[in-house]
């Protein structure tokens, strides 16, 4: 079985016409936790909406070598004034097994407050959702993703307005899902973060600045560079061309040595 759990092939994607994300290429492996950074607009959300299949791709492929997907989006994407409950929000997990309309079983309720008591939300079965906080909102979201037992997850954005407790307990389950072989995706602006607890990073300026060991990624150096992608960038620029055909950047294993990906457009 292959260690890749996705692979960009020359991926652009974007928005009526207006590229957002340009000629990603380069691989995610199985179990293993990566980091997505870059400044606010740089694409990081356009990409995770392409994988998960919200997005269509303008040009290249996303080619996925994996069974299920969990997808979390950030918190203001939610309506958090919808009249349900968080036993009605988490149980939506099983809209793949069940589907939407679906009995849930004893089994499935005892699943259910399983994951409930993993994240620290016993007892919080009937309460509303407009009465929790950012932190126990997030917390019963990543009960709903447990419950979807998908091998690859991804997650934008998920510590926004959420305490250091909460930040830490999270931490937790998304290293106890690698070390399940899940492939995890984290959207995260806390770089501090990012190179304390995420092993691999892909650094993104609207395309591809860096991708590899998070110590190789997060340098001076090319956090400068994607500053300077972001603020050249020309906001009503329609279709763009690789500019260098055949230009294909080299992104290798892990095997014992550094490695670093960049990708000039």
């Amino acid at each position: 079985m292959t260690d890749i759990c996705l692979e960009f092939k020359n991926l652009t994607l974007g928005y009526q016409g207006h590229a957002a994300v340009h000629h990603l290429r380069g691989t995610a492996e199985r179990g293993v936790l990566t980091a997505i950074v870059g400044a606010n607009g740089s694409g990081k959300s356009t990409l995770m909406k392409g994988i998960a299949g919200i997005l269509k791709p303008i040009s290249g492929t996303c080619e996925q070598h994996f069974g299920r997907l969990a997808y979390l989006p950030q918190q203001s994407e939610l309506d958090r004034t919808f009249p349900a409950r968080v036993v009605d929000l988490v149980s939506l997990g099983f809209w793949q097994d069940r589907g939407f309309l679906g009995r849930i079983t004893g089994k499935d309720r005892a699943k259910l407050a399983g994951c409930l008591d993993v994240v620290g939300l016993t007892g919080f079965e009937k309460r509303p959702l407009d009465s929790l906080s950012g932190g126990q909102m997030q917390r019963a979201l990543f009960a709903r993703t447990m419950l979807q037992d998908a091998d690859l997850i991804l997650l934008d954005e998920p510590f926004n307005a959420v305490d250091g407790r909460t930040i830490q307990d999270l931490i937790r389950l998304i290293k106890k899902w690698a070390a399940q072989r899940r492939t995890v995706l984290c959207v995260l602006h806390d770089h501090a973060l990012v190179r304390e607890h995420f092993p691999r990073t892909l650094l993104i300026a609207r395309k591809l600045v860096a991708w590899g060991p998070t110590s190789d990624v997060l340098t001076s150096e090319n956090l400068s560079r994607a500053r300077n992608f972001q603020e050249a960038w020309d906001e009503n620029a329609g279709w763009c061309e690789d500019e260098r055909p055949g230009f294909s950047p080299t992104h290798e294993p892990d095997a014992g040595r550094k490695q670093r990906v960049a990708a000039n457009v």
